[in-house]
């Protein structure tokens, strides 16, 4: 079998090692607009050679892992090339305009959009290992909407690397996303942003920042290249989570500078649920 990832990073590069331990018999060919990529994923052994858009005509699987706005105009392309029994998916974290862009194309059915919600911090080959999705939801949108035989493969890959899988429409998913990553992105890069502007000692943001603050702006150090095609892709939905955040955070300073503090406690109190929340939720696989 032979495997092509487009853009060889923290996701596809680590989908390339489970790939290659799943089935050591695979051929995993890399494609990258950044040729030290591509060296550094073949001295890794992320990938076994380096290629081009024509290793796509002859593939069985292509996983597409590149900034969501660059998978839009690629996606297409991409399906036109792919043969007919292969599976070409995506793994990016906005849907709904890809699976638009791609409704009526005659291989749509070889088509699945896919999201691992395993991101971190980090990107490039250098990021990428084996374990990253062990334990983590793998969302697929419209899977009805892709052959079979080809979803089953897919399905019973992710679940062999780890993952367990949840299924959604594109824009539900956009909606959910969001709320519960996206925001949590803008919130750690506007965080630091502030801080950056209003401490201008930078030794006093070494020394006084205790955990909290590092683990809070710990997105911050994530790729622009990467996130402001997504804030773009999503931004309806961005935009509606954003003004609910901010009308929280202006009720809060409110109530702070009229002094009802047993509010501000209350308030807290009732979010400190999202504990309770976020180790007590169990999946099906």
């Amino acid at each position: 079998m032979k495997v092509v990832v487009i853009g060889i990073g923290l996701i596809g590069g680590s989908m390339a090692l489970e790939f290659k331990r799943i089935d050591p018999t695979i051929t995993l060919v890399g494609i990258d607009q950044n040729d030290n990529h591509l060296d550094q994923a073949m001295a890794m052994g992320v990938i076994d050679q380096k290629g081009s858009m024509k290793d796509i005509d002859t593939a069985d699987r292509v996983v597409l892992s590149i900034p969501v706005k660059a998978s839009l105009h690629l996606l297409p392309t991409v399906l036109d090339r792919l043969p007919s029994n292969a599976l070409l998916m995506d793994v990016g974290s906005t849907k709904a305009a890809l699976c638009a862009a791609v409704a009526a194309h005659p291989k749509r059915q070889n088509y699945l959009a896919a999201h691992p919600i395993a991101g971190t911090e980090f990107s490039g080959p250098s990021a990428a290992h084996l374990g990253l999705f062990e334990g983590k939801p793998q969302i697929l949108c419209q899977a009805k909407k892709t052959k079979p035989e080809l979803l089953q493969w897919a399905k019973a890959q992710f679940r062999q690397m780890g993952m367990y899988l949840r299924f959604m429409e594109a824009e539900e998913h956009d909606r959910h996303m969001a709320c519960v990553s996206h925001l949590s992105h803008i919130s750690s890069f506007m965080l630091g942003k502030t801080v950056l502007e209003e401490e201008a000692d930078e030794q006093n943001i070494f020394d006084l920042a205790g955990s909290g603050f590092e683990s809070t702006v710990r997105l911050a150090k994530s790729n622009p290249d990467m996130w402001a095609p997504i804030f773009e892709q999503n931004k309806a939905n961005v935009v509606d989570i954003l003004s609910a955040y901010i009308a929280n955070l202006e009720q809060f300073k409110d109530k702070l500078v009229k002094h009802q503090i047993e509010d501000l406690h209350q308030q807290m109190k009732n979010t400190n649920q999202l504990s309770t929340i976020l180790n007590g939720i169990k999946h099906n696989n």
